[in-house]
């Protein structure tokens, strides 16, 4: 078996011609077994038909999508007055099951509008399989209540819970700073050092990271007691 892994930047690789798109920087990953042509798509939004255009023009079947969190840069739905294509016109375009963590359930249906029906909830540690690729879900809150990452075969897809040379926000609804400190350095920062880090915005001076890399050079990675870490995100 091999892994299949690309990273797709909106506004550059699909969306191009949408300005808010190419603001917004969100990645879309598609992990999937190189063998059996199965793959999932990870937060599919912006440019739906484009991505599934993509997919299909690699000769790969989709099976899933696996989803971060539920903002709508990263789901569909709407923010600031925009409105954002995702899971809504994925089910229409090529439903799949939905793969999300069971805390994130909810407002995944409620940003969307798609059915319970369309959902598996998951909890952190589960594990899905692509072909013969498996997928670890590893539940990492903190920027909202149900944020996941992918690990797969010494790579992870870190959605906005660990950018490269920073983190995600803790100060939106659902964000807590003393569960995304133990997100990031109980979870995230006990990975081994080579794993690479594929994360949710192309907010860094690289595409890709290590998890080593980031413990030398991510401040997020480097607090050394959460009191620390309260002071820093201004909690205190």
């Amino acid at each position: 078996m091999s892994l299949y892994l690309k990273q797709w930047l909106g506004g550059q690789d699909f969306a191009r011609a949408d300005r808010f798109a190419s603001q917004m920087a969100n990645f879309v990953y598609v992990i999937g077994d190189d063998q059996s042509r199965e793959c999932m798509v990870v937060d599919p939004a912006w440019d739906v038909a484009g991505l599934v255009e993509r997919i299909d023009a690699e000769d790969l079947k989709l099976t899933g999508a696996l989803i971060t969190h539920y903002h709508p840069d990263h789901i569909g739905g709407e923010i600031f007055g925009y409105k954002i294509a995702g899971l809504a016109e994925l089910m229409s375009i090529r439903p799949v099951r939905v793969h999300v963590n069971s805390n994130e359930a909810d407002g995944v249906k409620m940003v969307t509008g798609i059915e319970e029906s369309d959902l598996a909830r998951h909890s952190g540690g589960d594990r899905v399989a692509v072909g013969d690729i498996e997928v670890t879900l590893l539940h990492t809150p903190g920027h909202t209540p149900g944020s996941q990452c992918f690990l797969v075969e010494g790579a992870l897809v870190s959605g906005d819970t660990l950018f490269i040379g920073g983190c995600g926000r803790v100060d939106l609804p659902g964000g807590d700073p003393d569960q995304m400190y133990y997100s990031l350095t109980k979870v995230l920062g006990q990975l081994p050092e080579p794993t690479l880090v594929y994360p949710g915005h192309d907010y860094g001076v690289t595409q890709v990271s290590t998890i080593g890399d980031e413990k030398r050079e991510n401040r997020s990675l480097q607090v050394g007691s959460l009191e620390d870490w309260r002071r820093l995100m201004g909690a205190t």
